[in-house]
């Protein structure tokens, strides 16, 4: 993979180490300032909505600077996002301030790939960033609860700067601090992310032409006939895993009794599953197989039924790490395969920005969905047989789709997964 791979992903870890390590400490500043429980699911919506309504311009953006430079500014505005919480800003502004940097990241982060890898290599490379953002999310929330710790907080609000009034007085407070310093790291590594000398595209003239320009892209993947497959299940994929994160926590608690602390800990134990599904995927599926591993997305629905039935850990654990596995397994191929046709049709970032607009789209749509049916007293247990069907129904339309493209299209098919073959290195 090279020196510049390895500098990457660590410029990816301690972000998005920091990234996960926040939402702890922001949630505690609101329990701090007694904020309304309603107030805390916000901070992921405030976090989301960036990726969202920038998606036009930070693609864009994204290829207009070398992709180190682009991350390196990113963590920069989180590290002021971090700073607004130290001073007192309401968290979920700051908060949102920080997932702008990161809806800015996102396209440099992935798109650098593509430009610095020989395709052949994507599917692996997709592998170990999957592997490695999951690793973070664990460690990361892991690392938020640790600083915010009464006995921690202690000792790092017992560090007084001499002649000099921090304002770092609440445990809350140190955390943030410590996560400030973690993303200087990242920061760091960025500075020493190497050129890949692929030409800049300029921005166009004016915000209007940045819209208009991204319109014709999403137009440009959704149209491609296999770009769509790819850009179909990576959207249905991310919507639902964020609804599973807290069907799991719901589900826990009527299940198995379990408080919050617990359902987290089963959270990990899906991100767990994902990070071997990943790298299992990584090692097995060629860029051209990517369309092969769809019906596992049909048996991921299923196997997530199966929790209505569970009320013993011994035999949730396995269940939540099988589905874990299963959706790693799929989305992997899938993600590489949509940053090829991405990467040829309209360019790596903007490719990325495309997929986020879709992919947290979709997470605002399923979660808001999802808040629905709970607030109007429908059971857990009706809810994930819903949510079940739901992805077999979507992934078997999708599987449907793909084959009346083969048949409708076999030629233009077939020509398109031999130049993905191809630049996989096998022919």
């Amino acid at each position: 993979m090279g020196t510049g791979f390895y500098i990457i992903m660590a410029a990816q870890f301690f972000s998005s180490l920091a990234d996960n390590a926040l939402l702890v400490a922001a949630i505690a500043l609101l329990m701090q300032a007694d904020s309304p429980p309603w107030m805390t699911p916000y901070l992921k919506f405030s976090f989301v909505i960036s990726y969202v309504l920038l998606a036009p311009y930070v693609g864009a953006f994204a290829d207009r600077l070398p992709k180190g430079t682009v991350m390196f500014v990113s963590n920069t505005i989180k590290i002021a996002g971090c700073a607004l919480m130290l001073f007192g800003v309401n968290p979920l502004v700051a908060y949102a301030l920080v997932g702008l940097g990161a809806a800015a990241y996102s396209p440099a982060k992935y798109g650098i790939l593509t430009e610095y890898l020989p395709h052949s290599k994507l599917v692996a490379a997709n592998g170990w960033i999957e592997g490695l953002t999951v690793t973070s999310i664990i460690l990361g929330v892991v690392l938020g609860g640790f600083l915010i710790r009464t006995g921690v907080a202690d000792v790092l609000l017992g560090f007084d700067l001499p002649f000099i009034d921090t304002g770092i007085d609440t445990p809350p407070d140190a955390a943030v601090a410590i996560i400030i310093a973690v993303y200087a790291v990242a920061a760091m590594f960025n500075l020493y992310i190497p050129r890949t000398g692929v030409a800049m595209k300029p921005l166009p003239g004016h915000p209007y032409d940045t819209l208009r320009d991204f319109v014709r892209c999403i137009d440009s993947l959704w149209r491609d006939k296999l770009g769509q497959i790819s850009l179909a299940v990576t959207t249905l994929f991310w919507g639902a895993g964020a609804t599973l994160q807290f069907i799991v926590i719901d589900w826990s608690a009527v299940a198995l009794g379990y408080n919050l602390s617990d359902a987290s800990m089963l959270q990990g134990v899906c991100a767990l599953g994902i990070a071997i599904g990943a790298v299992l995927a990584s090692m097995t599926v060629r860029l051209d197989q990517a369309i092969k591993v769809i019906p596992l997305g049909i048996a991921m629905g299923l196997i997530v039924i199966f929790m209505d039935v569970v009320r013993s850990v011994w035999l949730a654990v396995p269940l939540i790490v099988l589905i874990g596995a299963l959706a790693g397994f799929f989305v992997v191929p899938m993600n590489a395969l949509l940053q090829h046709r991405g990467h040829h049709l309209v360019g790596a970032g903007r490719s990325i920005a495309v997929q986020n607009f879709n992919e947290n789209t979709s997470i605002l749509v399923m979660i808001a969905l999802y808040s629905m049916l709970i607030r109007y007293g429908l059971s857990i247990y009706w809810v994930i047989a819903m949510f079940g069907m739901f992805i077999v129904g979507t992934m078997f339309f999708v599987l449907l789709w793909y084959r009346h493209n083969h048949r409708t299209h076999k030629e233009e098919i077939e020509k398109l997964l031999a130049f993905a073959r191809a630049e996989s290195g096998h022919h």
